[in-house]
């Protein structure tokens, strides 16, 4: 592979990042209610949390544990009951911060102890997020062997309108590299943007820490019907 095709791949890999890590969901919210509520490194250690678990699940791939789960229905339920669980714990204590927020006036603290709180918070959540396992499962495994990947295809909503827009061949070290430095992009710029427009708007940590919470509410809610109904019906 030539320089210019390689950073040619690893310019499309960081959009394929980009692309997965932009979308609301879980793993956004959590990064959204630590930057608003303690700064900008406690919103990017909660994003680093959140790709080191993606890093985890690349390596798994690898070894070719990932694969395991697809056959192993009950264990996939399980965690993303788990999973659900966790969603619905945070979102309780998401809410408790911004009502501690709210009253007191000012951002919670920006310590070592909060952002390894975060860190730990999103690698765990990660870990168990059925959002996750399943891009591990199918787009993650077919990274790594030589092919062709819609990258735009996968996008939430829009995605089927964008099939066939962006197709990039599999199996480079490129396109690997630069799907984690997309993300890298965005769990940098993410917590800056929410941070610089708290400084403006006097209410915004409260209220984004509460939608943070309805968020991740939604979806341990969401997650812990589906491994119910998955578990019932085995």
């Amino acid at each position: 592979m030539s320089l210019a095709t390689a950073a040619g791949t690893f310019a499309v890999g960081v959009v394929f990042g980009l692309a997965l890590a932009a979308p609301p969901g879980p793993m956004n919210a959590v990064i959204a209610e630590e930057s608003v509520l303690r700064g900008w490194l406690a919103g990017f250690t909660a994003g680093l949390g959140a790709m080191t678990a993606d890093f985890v699940f690349f390596v798994l791939s690898l070894a070719g544990v990932v694969a395991f789960l697809e056959g192993a229905r009950t264990l996939r339920a399980v965690m993303v009951g788990v999973g659900g669980l966790l969603m619905l714990y945070f979102a309780a204590g998401a809410v408790a911060d911004a009502r501690a927020d709210f009253l007191s006036g000012e951002p919670g603290p920006d310590s070592d102890d909060a952002d390894a709180r975060g860190f730990t918070k999103a690698f765990v959540l990660a870990l168990t997020n059925p959002y996750q396992i399943l891009f591990w499962l199918t787009v993650g495994v077919g990274l790594l062997e030589p092919g062709t990947v819609d990258v735009l295809s996968y996008l939430p909503v829009v995605g089927p309108d964008l099939a066939g827009t962006l197709v990039v061949r599999t199996g480079s070290p490129a396109l690997l590299a630069g799907l984690f430095g997309g993300i890298v992009v965005w769990i940098t710029g993410f917590p800056a943007t929410l941070v610089g427009v708290g400084r403006r708007v006097d209410a915004f940590a409260p209220a984004a820490a509460v939608a943070s919470a309805l968020v991740l509410a939604g979806f341990g809610v969401a997650f812990c019907w589906t491994a119910a109904r998955t578990l019932v019906g085995l």
